[in-house]
């Protein structure tokens, strides 16, 4: 459920495909556009999340989600 959350917001940015090793960066979505993708998660999902530059990839994102 998260991961398609997740995607469906992606999918916003990139018509890329998407799993769980996909790189932000690879997905050329910048810092601004990681910014307001996190707000439509906690938006979609109601969680609170601390963006970090340990986050890369669509897995550590969804990790950091579900540890919520």
């Amino acid at each position: 459920m998260v991961l398609d959350k997740v995607k469906e917001i992606l999918a916003e940015y990139t018509d890329a495909d998407i799993t769980l090793e996909t790189a932000f960066d690879d997905l050329g979505i910048d810092s601004l556009d990681m910014l307001d993708m996190v707000m439509k998660v906690e938006e979609e999902l109601g969680v609170q999340i601390e963006l970090n530059p340990s986050i890369t990839t669509v897995g550590a994102l969804i990790e950091l989600i579900e540890s919520k």
